[in-house]
């Protein structure tokens, strides 16, 4: 066998255990959506507390996919992904042990920092695997995972959910991952032959031992411990579990993460910047999101692509979240039936979307560089009004078949719209640039989405209140076009760097 075959069969393995990788991670993401209703009954919440439920997931991997992009650009990816996929399956099946709503909106959290591990890192590699023409495909198969795990999450947990509870659900759904996170440690990482560090080595170059982690974090540490005491006394004064529990918890650490950032700020100015952690490493890490958050606002496509990026996390994720809760109390479904039916719809959808979306926008671009950017926006434009068509809709027999049309344009975005990113990104930063898209797009986008229509619908009912999401949805495709005039320029700027940095020499 040729280097060349070589290269393509370990390009092709790596590509399907990610892709399998991903589809467990959205699996795990959205089983919480499908056991939003026994979860409600059992813990007795309402619905603006279920939507905090799906938003615990996506608050922490917003902020926390940033930082993992940086160490996935600076680390072994290899390393990153194997324990990132470990991390979220774990906490996935933890979250069937809960006692409460608290209980479970951390674990439902820490969900969210094994996905922020595994995201930037996987869709780094895969653009290094397969650069050029085929790269919006492989970034399509690669995302595939998102509307199949999306849909079997919804699927699986509706049919486990009824027959085991949700308990059962939650603890079996994680137990895959642990497997392929095994799998990951024996790919050949295109680009990187660094050896992958172990924890007490980098702790100990990051000057990160015990006391010294301690006296790094003594703000965070102590308004967290003040979080939990008044948490603590507030259970023994009502006798019961406060339904505050989570904001007072959240409040404090905000406060305590802030104070932390601002002492440091005040040393690295006072020149004492060996009090902090920032040594060289760590400096390094930072130079490079200065790099990324500079290059993202000099150029145009990707303020339209992180903008309109937002609009269709708030749509789609709010209409994949409500979507089972939607069914059940619209058409009087039980949770597997409503799980069925949007589970045998999507995935066949969701698939077809997907795939088609990438292939379709790899063809444009043989014709134009806008290709990818037009396949962003029309599945948007078209899937937009569809998706509000079917929610009006009162005939379940032609809310299946519409529903999947609907979500067929939906998913066209997934493949094309990372292609986007790595065409006018420098492959040394691409992983924090998709953390740094990542963040933003889940902290304005999915993470407002799921609370808020959870408020509305204790107010307005839930059939009102999702009108929202496909409003938004058609909004953020109309913003995606505000890159047709701006990516060719950005591409090319991308391309004049590259000759720069290494110029061809003369025959």
């Amino acid at each position: 066998m040729t280097s060349r075959q070589q290269h393509v069969v370990r390009a092709r393995s790596a590509l399907a255990l990610l892709a399998f990788i991903n589809l467990l991670n959205y699996l795990d993401r959205n089983i919480i959506f499908a056991l939003f209703e026994p979860i409600k009954r059992e813990l007795l919440l309402n619905d603006a507390q279920l939507g905090w439920l799906g938003s615990a997931y996506i608050l922490v991997f917003s902020v926390a996919a940033l930082p993992f992009g940086v160490i996935g650009d600076l680390k072994s990816r290899k390393m990153v992904i194997a324990a990132g996929t470990a991390l979220f399956s774990a906490f996935t099946s933890l979250g069937g042990l809960v006692r409460g709503f608290t209980d479970l909106f951390i674990t439902r959290a820490a969900v969210g920092i094994g996905e922020a591990a595994y995201a930037p890192a996987s869709t780094s590699m895969v653009a290094d695997y397969f650069p050029g023409k085929h790269r919006a495909f492989a970034m399509g198969i690669l995302n595939a995972g998102i509307p199949i795990g999306g849909v079997l999450g919804i699927l699986i947990g509706g049919y486990l959910g009824t027959i085991y509870g949700w308990r059962v659900a939650l603890m079996a759904v994680g137990i895959p991952g642990f497997a392929a996170a095994a799998l990951v440690m024996l790919l050949v990482d295109p680009t990187r032959r660094d050896k992958a560090p172990s924890v007490r080595g980098m702790a100990r170059k990051l000057g990160l031992g015990a006391i010294g982690l301690i006296r790094h974090l003594m703000p965070l540490l102590v308004f967290g411990a003040i979080g939990l005491i008044v948490v603590v006394v507030m259970t023994r004064q009502f006798d019961t579990e406060s339904r505050n529990d989570t904001g007072i918890i959240a409040v404090a650490i905000g406060i305590g993460g802030v104070l932390t950032i601002w002492r440091w700020v005040r040393l690295v100015r006072a020149d004492r910047r060996d009090e902090t952690p920032f040594t060289p490493q760590l400096v390094d890490a930072m130079d490079d999101l200065v790099e990324a958050g500079r290059l993202v606002l000099r150029t145009p496509t990707l303020v339209f692509v992180f903008v309109s990026g937002a609009m269709i996390s708030f749509g789609t994720n709010g209409l994949v979240g409500w979507g089972p809760s939607f069914m059940t109390r619209k058409f009087g479904l039980s949770s597997a039936e409503a799980a069925q039916l949007l589970g045998t719809w999507g995935l066949v959808a969701g698939v077809l979307g997907t795939l088609a979306g990438g292939y379709l926008a790899d063809w444009i671009s043989k014709y134009t560089d806008r290709g990818r950017v037009i396949t962003i926006a029309a599945g948007f434009i078209i899937g937009g009004p569809l998706s509000i068509w079917v929610l009006t809709l009162h005939s379940l027999p032609v809310f299946g078949p519409a529903f999947a049309v609907a979500f067929f344009f939906l998913s066209w975005y997934n493949g094309p719209m990372a292609a986007v990113i790595f065409d006018v990104v420098p492959a040394n930063i691409g992983s924090t640039v998709v953390g740094a898209y990542l963040l933003f797009i889940h902290l304005a986008g999915d993470a407002i989405a799921l609370p808020l229509i959870g408020s509305l619908s204790d107010r307005f009912t839930l059939e009102r209140a999702v009108l929202i999401l496909p409003v938004v949805v058609l909004a953020g495709g109309l913003v995606a076009l505000g890159a047709l005039p701006t990516i060719s320029r950005d591409m090319a700027r991308l391309q004049a760097r590259r000759t720069a940095e290494h110029p061809v020499a003369p025959a």
